[in-house]
């Protein structure tokens, strides 16, 4: 069909839409040049003729036609597709893979419910009023561009106001009733929505056929030829580094990692304290489980007899899951000071469902609140960050003056809790840190790397080689030593002496 002029005015009484009708086409800048074409037919078997347009001009509207029908003739299997929406394509492909999961053979409902997240706040709202083969590499950055606005103090967003406003009104009005948090949003998880972005217009392209290519190519690339992704690696608490943070308060990186002496007066403490989740803190120190793991460990999963564990289920936030990899699954024997924690942990759960009685709410869970319900995972968080600032005001206590039985009965706890807080500082980290300082002094004692993998849940050893097998400050010194010691000398003292003094028998100056 030849190209030709039309507008979306309506007739006054019949409220149909005028199209190349319309009376006042005749006006200058009144409406705009469209084309339809024959394609070939659709899965029904039924004739297609889509439209092309709007253009501004006569000779846009004939260039975009001839390569519509030279796309048809190279490619007489494709079915182009002008009308299918962003949002309406994104979601039925969501439920066709929802449907694969139920089979067994697709995604882990985990995996799935953070895609549904990543569409229904910021792809949909952001992205879902666009036709799939309008949607621009200029419309992805935008969506970036507005997300890093969200929750940021005296952001109106500037020329993408109307973008943030959609996001902000889907945080709003989430479906399944969830808070989210209140913090701006984190480069990691626009990466994350990204990548679900990507999969969905790689699959528009490679099965539905919808496009020619992804628009999401390239869109985090720089002029320097790609944006390397660097893995952040933890730093250790050295002496010089808690001295300068004692000092000015300054962290000095993201990740922040205890020294084996750290970590265990901070268990000191802990046990001092008779902190309810200490057995929680050891295992983690030692063991490097994620706080998930350790809030969905069921009793059942542990063997105090054969200091053993199968860690086979994750918690995040109230939903119980599969864990973050097929790798996560896994078993760990444990030491036997690590058993004997978790043996008074088991004691003190059966004397609390004594107490409660009827009452006692039975989660099966191997740590859970008095009362027998599974912990949040946000509350475990909580509670380490009370501990290390509660461990921090005394410090400040004892600097002032105060007498170890005023401090005890300040803050409700034992005069030998005080005590060991006053053997040394104990800088901050996240309670995901205790992970790291795990798989780090796992990797400090000699450990194999394959094994620490494992352990940890990795699923290669590449990835724990790359993030932690450069100990730091006080670990490396042991590594110094026993190199020292590798080196055969057969006598040391003779050979440095040697070297000292000269061959007329008198000592250098």
């Amino acid at each position: 069909m030849a190209p030709h002029r039309k507008c979306s005015c309506r007739d006054p009484q019949t409220k149909r839409l005028l199209g190349k009708k319309c009376p006042d086409l005749a006006k200058k800048g009144h409406g705009a040049w469209h084309a339809r074409y024959e394609a070939p037919p659709g899965p029904d078997g039924k004739r297609r003729q889509p439209w092309i347009g709007p253009y501004k001009t006569e000779k846009e509207c004939k260039e975009a036609l001839a390569k519509a029908v030279a796309k048809v003739a190279g490619s007489p299997t494709r079915t182009e597709d002008t009308k299918t929406k962003v949002r309406a394509y994104f979601d039925q492909r969501h439920e066709w893979r929802r449907s694969e999961a139920a089979t067994g053979a697709g995604l882990k409902p985990k995996t799935l419910a953070a895609e549904r997240e990543a569409i229904d706040l910021y792809i949909n709202p952001g992205l879902g009023h666009l036709p799939m083969v309008g949607l621009t590499d200029q419309h992805i950055r935008d969506l970036y561009a507005a997300m890093r606005l969200i929750n940021r103090d005296g952001e109106t967003g500037g020329e993408h106001a109307e973008l943030l406003r959609r996001l902000t009104a889907a945080r709003a009005t989430r479906p399944d009733g969830r808070r989210l948090h209140t913090r701006p949003i984190s480069e990691a998880r626009i990466r994350r929505v990204h990548a679900v972005l990507t999969g969905g217009l790689n699959d528009a392209v490679l099965l539905s056929g919808i496009i020619d290519r992804s628009p999401a190519v390239g869109v985090f690339r720089t002029r320097g030829g790609g944006r390397r992704f660097v893995r952040i690696r933890p730093l250790l608490w050295t002496d010089e580094r808690v001295e300068r943070w004692e000092a000015t308060g300054h962290i000095p990186g993201r990740v922040m990692v205890w020294t084996p002496t750290q970590t265990g007066n901070f268990l000191d403490f802990s046990e001092a304290c008779n902190e309810r989740l200490h057995a929680l803190f050891h295992l983690d120190a030692y063991w490097g489980l994620r706080r998930g793991e350790l809030v969905g460990l069921e009793r059942s999963e542990v063997s105090l007899a054969r200091r053993w564990m199968h860690v086979r289920q994750s918690q995040a936030e109230d939903d119980l899951d599969d864990t973050k990899s097929d790798a996560g699954d896994r078993h760990i024997t444990y030491d036997e000071g690590t058993a004997a924690v978790l043996r008074s942990e088991r004691t003190r759960q059966s004397a609390e469902r004594l107490h409660w009685g009827e009452a006692y709410q039975d989660s099966g869970r191997f740590f859970s609140y008095e009362d027998g319900r599974a912990l949040k995972p946000g509350n475990v968080s909580e509670r380490f960050g009370a501990a290390i600032t509660r461990y921090g005001a005394i410090r400040s206590r004892l600097a002032e003056g105060w007498t170890e039985q005023k401090i005890a009965g300040r803050y409700r706890v034992p005069v030998a809790a005080v005590r060991i807080a006053a053997v040394m500082p104990l800088p901050p980290i996240r309670f995901h840190d205790l992970r790291h300082g795990a798989a780090t002094m796992l990797l400090a004692a000699g450990v194999d790397m394959k094994l620490v993998a494992d352990v940890l849940g990795h699923a290669s050893a590449n990835f724990t080689r790359d993030v932690y097998a450069v100990v730091a400050g006080e670990l490396a010194e042991a590594a110094a030593v026993a190199i020292e010691a590798f080196v055969p000398r057969r006598n040391r003292r003779e050979a440095v002496r040697a070297i000292n003094v000269p061959a007329t028998g008198e000592m250098r100056s």
